[in-house]
């Protein structure tokens, strides 16, 4: 594989697989106001928070961690203000203590925290404005979770990047990506060099799916599929990568490693792989190439579609981990193709309705979709060119996704926020 190729792959997966506490849009506004505050040098006495409506949809129903089970986005603003970490980024609720929720509660119950929605037009965009002593400051996130655009303080532009909608973020060229190159990294990457993500990928999502197995977390999906259809490998398979979700979307205060800027995509990407090396006694190195593959084809699958939108963003994740399960049985690039594809056309009518515990149960078709996908082609079954979406060539298949979630589904994603705000306070 050419060197400088190669060398983007590896810088891929370095960005995007990437720890995260709590879910990420939540999270990316405690981010926001924890760098509000410390741009402010004080607490602020009042807040003034804007958002785009994909962040409202996906921020209304999850638990916060670390606040003792508030929601919303004046919560996650409060608990990022009094007590985030903004050098930790995503993990900037990671060190927060019990005495500190308290007062968290407090503040939230005594500021004035103003909600309101973007004027940006852009679909990911975060911004807020913080007050107190005479001073201001302002910060703006936009386009991915951690993607500062601008930081000022008492008007003075400390930070300014420029950024257009639908353009590269600072970061390594995601149209670099096919499958069959994406494979071709997989048999050839020095394992060195992708060893420490990986490792930490595999704990991380494990332990919060053992959690969540464990635990009473949400509608307690992974433990419902083992209860009702039994142990077998691949029903273990989604109710691993559904329970860590259950766990996730409810507060579970432990990290995930992250795919796309979604934990919920990263433990669909590699829980399902991980319980299929354990079942068929793959190696270590083995399992490490298998991950490359779900990865690499989520985050592929997942560029076209866009960071937030009305698809679920699941169902690249299921055909991800669908591809890599086929890698791990002896699947090459030809055999890997048909299974995306064969997944891409059984499960892509499955709509985001914001961040949730059913999230586990979406988790679990995607799940399904992928294994099913791998069976078709195992047994030299397959969709065709002209079946619905799908058209000759996986490269054009995922083209066609990306055009269906990102401009099809636009005034769907506009009917199912208005859905889910109706009669809701600007707060939530």
């Amino acid at each position: 594989m050419e060197e400088t190729l190669y060398r983007a792959y590896v810088k891929i997966l370095e960005e995007e697989l990437i720890p995260a506490m709590g879910c990420t849009e939540p999270i990316a506004v405690a981010y926001a106001g924890a760098l509000a505050r410390q741009t402010l040098r004080e607490l602020p006495e009042s807040v003034d928070v804007q958002v785009s409506a994909n962040i409202i949809k996906n921020v209304k129903s999850v638990v916060v961690p670390h606040t003792g089970g508030l929601r919303g986005i004046a919560a996650a603003a409060a608990a990022g203000i009094v007590a985030g970490d903004a050098g930790k980024e995503l993990e900037v609720l990671s060190a927060v203590t019990q005495e500190q929720i308290a007062p968290m509660a407090d503040y939230l119950h005594n500021t004035p925290i103003a909600i309101s929605p973007s004027p940006s037009g852009y679909i990911f965009d975060i911004q807020i404005r913080a007050e107190a002593g005479g001073h201001t400051a302002f910060v703006q996130i936009a386009g991915s979770h951690t993607n500062v655009i601008r930081i000022e303080r008492d008007g003075q532009a400390l930070l300014a990047r420029e950024y257009t909608e639908g353009g590269q973020v600072d970061r390594t060229d995601r149209s670099l990506l096919n499958v069959e190159q994406i494979v071709a990294f997989a048999d050839c990457v020095e394992i060195g060099d992708v060893r420490a993500v990986l490792d930490r990928q595999i704990d991380f999502n494990t332990a919060i799916a053992q959690e969540g197995l464990r635990g009473n977390w949400g509608a307690n999906i992974g433990s419902v599929l083992l209860k009702a259809y039994g142990n077998d490998v691949a029903n273990r398979a989604k109710a691993t990568a559904a329970a860590g979700s259950d766990a996730r979307m409810s507060g579970c205060e432990k990290p995930v490693v992250i795919n796309s800027g979604s934990g919920n995509q990263g433990m669909t990407a590699s829980l399902p792989v991980i319980v299929y090396a354990e079942e068929l006694k793959a190696t270590r190195e083995q399992l490490y190439r298998a991950l490359v593959v779900s990865n690499l084809v989520t985050i592929h699958l997942k560029t076209g579609i866009g960071r937030l939108s009305a698809y679920c963003g699941a169902t690249s994740a299921g055909c991800g981990a669908g591809a890599g399960v086929t890698y791990l049985q002896g699947g090459k690039a030809h055999e890997i193709a048909h299974t995306i594809v064969n997944a891409v056309a059984i499960n892509s009518g499955m709509i985001c309705d914001g961040a949730k515990p059913s999230c586990a149960a979406k988790i679990a078709s995607a799940v399904e979709a992928g294994l099913l996908g791998m069976q078709m082609q195992r047994q030299g079954e397959q969709f065709y060119g002209g079946d619905g979406i799908v058209v000759k060539g996986v490269e054009n298949t995922i083209h066609n996704v990306g055009r269906l979630a990102r401009f099809g589904m636009a005034e769907t994603d506009r009917e199912i926020i208005d859905m889910m705000l109706a009669g809701q306070a600007p707060g939530c």
